[in-house]
């Protein structure tokens, strides 16, 4: 029974009137929302954590229907290959993390790269990228991308104006850089990297995998879309792979005198574009339904699942990993047996200014470490330790390392190597979120190694 309240028309529920779940998380802390959005009950009968749909289509309601899912008018789900419920939990959430508008959950994190870029260029179009990013990134490009006919340049100065001139043509569909680039943590000035793209009227795509929209988040810095290894961090765990790409929802297409044709004009005749019927959200429309289902790197809805669970402790996580990461760059430098440590936290760094500006000094937990020896010293540092894991990957719960210079960058050049700054004594360690006590004696033990050689 309901009462009217003293002085109210109005009625006052009472202790029996059960109120309706959240589903508009927007004015939410960051916490919370790792946890809580892409989730709604009434969809899920009853169960609290969000099931895993293994379904590779959907019916639709009526004749009516499916021709509603196929020309946009209806968000319901048609093939898992454009998407699956499973996976729009972690499209959501990382949307909400991020401040997009709307996210594409994808195979990996080459795939989410790849789909961004493949939505704006085609052969005979044009990328310029900072010169610092993974080695993988650049293997895709190098070889995938060029094989496809998009060229690629590369900025090392990207401080100058005349350096990003020199490059961008009037093709240049897109400006790709990383937050904080793996393996070097030589962190990037995103503002004036975005400051350039809008000068020149080109979308600016960054990386994000390293620090996650805990520690940065690209679009309040100007960024259009933001990718990510989902694999790495955002999962947490290591046991499924994916990736993602966000779509920030305020580039001017139909402005940009570069031309987005398959976002700003029709696709067939009587059916309105892309942008006049999805808005801030077209681009992520268009990497779904002309680059994902076209092109298949859909992502299993059983690694969705693994992702929006990870998601759920992405920041309890991102304490430890950068408190640990901390400590241990500011030790190593201490050691005689390291000549080295690239973190740009450290005082010591020449980038520490931006860290400081965009980070508070707390660049992430995957940054390098150069010891003395050369390839020996690396192999024996290596071949010391028993706590951090000999892998390829970043972003585990689980400490790793590895040598850049045989493995992700064997395949480069000599003097690229150099002028990356992958040189014979690097060791690109991924700090996890262990006690870091036991990480220090691990990592003692290794440079015990290196002192036994020299």
């Amino acid at each position: 029974m309901t009462t009217p309240a003293p002085g109210s028309d109005s009625l006052q529920p009472d202790a029996c009137t059960v109120v309706p779940p959240i589903t508009d998380w927007d004015c939410f802390s960051f916490d919370t929302r790792q946890v809580h959005v892409g989730e709604y009950a009434d969809e899920n009968r009853g169960a609290r954590i969000p099931p895993l749909t293994l379904s590779a289509g959907y019916v639709f309601d009526s004749f009516d229907d499916g021709a509603a899912r196929f020309n946009g008018g209806s968000r319901e789900p048609i093939y898992s290959r454009q998407g699956n419920p499973t996976n729009a939990v972690a499209e959501q959430r990382l949307a909400s993390l991020e401040g997009g508008t709307a996210c594409v959950a994808v195979s990996s994190g080459q795939a989410a790269i790849s789909a961004a870029l493949f939505a704006l260029t085609e052969a005979g179009e044009h990328i310029v990228s900072t010169a610092s990013i993974y080695g993988g990134t650049r293997i895709l490009f190098g070889r995938s991308f060029r094989r496809m006919g998009i060229e690629i340049d590369y900025v090392w100065d990207t401080d100058s104006d005349a350096a990003w001139d020199a490059v961008i043509r009037p093709n240049t569909k897109a400006i790709f850089t990383e937050t904080i680039p793996n393996p070097r943590n030589d962190v990037v000035d995103i503002a004036r990297v975005a400051a350039v793209a809008a000068r020149h009227g080109i979308p600016l795509v960054v990386d994000n995998t390293v620090a996650t929209p805990y520690l940065i988040r690209p679009f309040e810095h100007g960024a259009d879309i933001v990718v990510h290894s989902t694999t790495k961090f955002l999962s947490g765990h290591g046991a499924g792979v994916s990736g993602a790409v966000v779509d920030g929802g305020t580039f001017d297409w139909a402005a940009s005198s570069r031309r987005y044709p398959l976002l700003t004009d029709s696709l067939r005749p009587g059916l309105a574009s892309l942008l006049d019927r999805f808005g801030p959200s077209a681009y992520a429309q268009y990497v779904r339904e002309a680059v994902v289902n076209d092109v298949g790197p859909a992502l299993s809805p059983f690694n969705g699942f693994l992702l929006h669970q990870g998601i759920e402790t992405l920041s309890l996580r991102m304490e430890r990993h950068v408190d640990n990461a901390i400590t241990i760059a500011h030790w190593l430098e201490e050691q005689p047996e390291v000549d080295v440590v690239d973190y740009a936290g450290l005082p010591s760094s020449p980038l520490h200014a931006i860290a400081e500006r965009y980070y508070n000094g707390r660049t992430g937990s995957v940054f390098a470490v150069t010891v003395a020896g050369g390839t020996e010293g690396a192999r024996a540092f290596t071949n010391g330790l028993r706590l951090f894991s000999r892998m390829t990957g970043i972003g585990d719960t689980r400490s790793m390392v590895l040598h850049p210079l045989t493995t992700t960058h064997a395949s480069f050049a000599s003097d690229l190597n150099a002028r990356l700054g992958i040189t014979a004594g690097m060791l690109r360690l991924s700090v996890g979120i262990e006690t870091v006590d036991d990480l220090l004696i691990d990592l003692r033990a290794g440079l015990d190694r290196v002192a036994g050689i020299l």
